[in-house]
């Protein structure tokens, strides 16, 4: 099957994205002549302007809302105690600290690209809310907030800079290069770092209402179970901050939870819109850019529709939902066992099935415990097609079919 001719879903209204390429620089080959008149029009360079800010200043800019601060990113990689600790010592000794870099969203409106946790633990000092902890060159110091400083270890803190770099809003002559713009200068300086899940620079790149609805619906229950990660407190889901739990989740820290529903979304599109040879992290770039500015009455019916696929798939199938059932030669003969983790080799085409099949749940349910069982005769029979390393695109939307042809027997 071709993906000209794979079977896609109904999609809902103003769901539709075309597949027009976004803008970006030509690839072609250019005569010197040619990239020097490029160079002087200034076609691809980045305007910026340098800044340095008082360290007594920099509470005031966390808490003003012509700063954002991307608080999900924030929520979930936190500094501990003795880290934060160790950025007010550097600036008791004037040790050099990386300058920050911020994103003129618009006129005067700037976004954290990089150095949010040195922001928040500057701020979070001045706030007397952590006590230093872990110091080795101002071992004395331990144990004490800001207020309980000696006055000239203060004044010493206060009078310290804390550089910027600014991407100006004169860099980019539309939306669209803003954000292509953007996304080059984000992925260079994070490159030197900690590496960033896909997902992450997501979520700093195109924060927008799909971005947010992903989050949302991250918290759901039934996903957090399905994917073994700890399912959120009330004070989270009010606004309040995760639990340590959560925090210490390797697929919560690296929104691995709010990729999974975006892929939910993206993948009802795929068959059309992922280009031959395309990264599929580039392809669930290109379609959360443009899910952003799909109209509100279509984000509530996609939240809904995942919202009914996930109670589904776990009301069907159980805890194993997205785990494959595989083979593992050992003494020359075949094992066949449940993979003790779920996996999107099972979790993209199923989820795109169930959703299908979400107006036969009433039907599909009193079979569950039969299903669950047969279901590992599907994955013995067809298990060249759903083992994990093929990722032939033939194989991917023959996952989809099997799933149908399974289900459908039971309707």
């Amino acid at each position: 099957m071709s993906e000209d001719t794979a079977e896609t879903p109904p999609l809902l209204p103003d769901e539709f994205i075309d597949n027009a390429p976004s803008l970006g620089t030509s690839a072609g080959k250019l005569s010197d002549s040619e990239i020097n008149n490029k160079y002087v029009k200034g076609e691809v360079r980045i305007v910026t302007e340098q800044a340095r800010y008082p360290i007594n200043s920099i509470a005031g800019i966390v808490e003003d809302t012509s700063y954002r601060m991307s608080p999900e990113y924030q929520r979930r990689h936190r500094w501990d105690q003795d880290r934060k600790s160790k950025l007010i010592e550097s600036l008791i000794m004037n040790v050099p600290v990386p300058p920050i870099f911020l994103y003129e969203y618009d006129y005067s409106k700037y976004e954290v690209m990089d150095g949010l946790q040195r922001l928040t633990a500057i701020h979070e000092f001045y706030r007397n809310r952590f006590n230093l902890s872990g110091l080795t060159e101002w071992p004395e110091l331990n144990g004490r907030t800001y207020d309980q400083l000696p006055s000239k270890v203060r004044e010493g803190i206060d009078r310290r800079y804390l550089s910027s770099v600014i991407l100006l809003k004169e860099t980019a002559h539309s939306e669209e290069d803003a954000l292509r713009l953007k996304q080059l200068v984000f992925e260079r300086i994070n490159s030197g770092g900690v590496r960033l899940s896909p997902q992450e620079s997501r979520n700093a790149l195109f924060d927008g209402p799909m971005n947010q609805l992903c989050i949302r619906l991250s918290r759901t229950p039934a996903l957090c179970r399905l994917w073994g990660i700890p399912e959120p407190e009330a004070q989270e889901v009010e606004g309040g901050l995760p639990s340590d739990e959560r925090i210490n989740n390797e697929d919560f820290r690296k929104m691995t939870d709010v990729e999974l529903v975006l892929r939910f979304f993206a993948y009802r599109q795929k068959h059309r819109l992922h280009k031959s040879g395309e990264p599929l992290s580039s392809y669930f770039d290109r379609y959360l850019r443009k899910g952003n500015f799909f109209p509100q009455s279509t984000l509530d019916s996609l939240g809904a529709l995942f919202l009914n696929t996930i109670e589904f798939a776990e009301a069907l199938l159980g805890f194993r939902c997205f785990y494959l059932y595989r083979r593992r030669s050992r003494s020359g003969a075949d094992h066949w066992s449940w993979r003790e983790s779920p996996t999107t080799t099972v979790y993209d085409p199923l989820m795109l099935v169930l959703s299908e099949l979400v107006p036969q749940r009433e039907i599909l349910l009193p079979k569950s415990q039969q299903i669950q069982i047969d279901i590992e005769g599907l994955y013995t029979a067809e298990y060249d097609t759903f083992e994990g390393r093929n990722v032939n695109p033939s194989a991917l939307q023959q996952r989809e079919e099997h799933y149908r042809t399974f289900f459908n027997a039971y309707l």
